[in-house]
């Protein structure tokens, strides 16, 4: 039997650092446990959110209903390879410490999403992303249980449907099932990537091209342009790098001839929404107990007591601003709640 706590406060259970609370809270550590706390919340038909680290989302107000918070943190090795192993880990595993432990077996494949906060179980949700690599590059198979019947699945990486910043979770299967476990198969002869902005020129600081010192370095850029949500509550980027038609892009290149871009295929490029956000004049503008980060404008941080609706506010005056100056409607990667 799991009992839930009640009046649950959830500020150290986003990386916002919004102060609001949940009628009830589960913390669900098993499998046995998030089946029963589900069956709880839909026998009394209460209203339910699925709860990782808490790094994707932004509460608006105080939460009417049932937080299910899954805990699972336990990896095992699945299979071995002469090249490869295939890792398992639970969807409770903090991912920066998944990855740091990747990286200490000699495994590559994710070493460029270090420091990228949250869980494992959210990273195929979101396919999470970042120098050059994404989560769907190495994540083999994904497992939970849908809600609904409590049954379990398994889904193959090509049934997962992946896509940028974008999964079969986010789409067809959104708020239908919960993801208990994640499996990533992970090299052991690393093909190293690189050539994603400066991470080559600062993995050449530290020395040799090896996992360890690309790990460190995506570590050391990140800390140097990103806030810590421990001090400076955020969701790391909030939006979405927008994909827009080549033709636009031209277009741009008449009026701002440095718009930087990066080829998708012979029509389509994906734009940095940091520079469009930068280049409408928001990087470092505080509004209130809100603001666009001064070293990166990609990210919105609450300087201590925003609410969820003022960081509302600003995206959308953000996205405003950008599409009267660019023609380029930015999508947000952060889901309000």
């Amino acid at each position: 039997m799991i009992t839930p706590h009640k009046n649950y406060n959830l500020k150290s259970y986003n990386t916002f650092g919004i102060d609001v609370v949940s009628k009830l809270f589960y913390d669900a550590n098993s499998t046995d446990n998030l089946k029963e706390a589900i069956r709880q919340v839909k026998a009394e038909n209460i209203k339910h959110l699925i709860l990782g680290g808490g790094s994707n989302l932004l509460f608006t107000s105080n939460f009417d209903g049932a937080i299910i918070h899954p805990t699972l943190d336990d990896i095992e090795v699945v299979t071995s390879g002469d090249d490869y192993t295939d890792l398992k880990a639970g969807a409770g595993v903090d991912w920066d410490s998944f990855v740091e432990h990747t990286v200490s077996l000699g495994l590559c494949g994710i070493e460029n999403l270090s420091l990228i906060p949250g869980t494992v179980g959210a990273s195929p949700i979101q396919n999470i992303g970042a120098y050059g690599v994404e989560a769907k590059d190495t994540i083999e198979r994904v497992d939970g249980i849908y809600i609904d019947t409590l049954e379990p699945f398994s889904l193959s990486k090509e049934e997962c449907k992946f896509g940028y910043r974008d999964s079969i979770f986010k789409n067809k299967l959104k708020g239908k099932v919960v993801v208990t476990h994640v499996t990533f198969r992970l090299s052991k002869n690393c093909n190293l990537v690189t050539h994603y902005g400066n991470l080559e020129a600062e993995v050449e600081k530290i020395g040799e091209r090896t996992v360890q010192n690309v790990r460190q370095a995506v570590i050391n850029i990140r800390e140097a342009k990103l806030p810590d949500p421990k001090e400076l509550g955020n969701a790391g980027s909030f939006f979405k790098n927008p994909v827009v038609e080549i033709t636009l892009v031209e277009e741009l290149h008449k009026k701002y001839e440095q718009v930087p871009f990066y080829p998708i295929n012979d029509k389509f490029v994906k734009l940095p929404a940091g520079w469009l956000i930068e280049k409408s004049g928001w990087k470092g503008k505080r509004i209130g107990n809100v603001g666009v980060h001064k070293n990166q404008a990609l990210v919105i941080v609450n300087f201590g007591n925003a609410s969820g609706q003022e960081v509302v506010e600003l995206a959308h005056q953000v996205r405003q601003s950008v599409m009267e100056m660019f023609n380029v409607s930015l999508e947000m990667e952060v889901n309000v709640v």
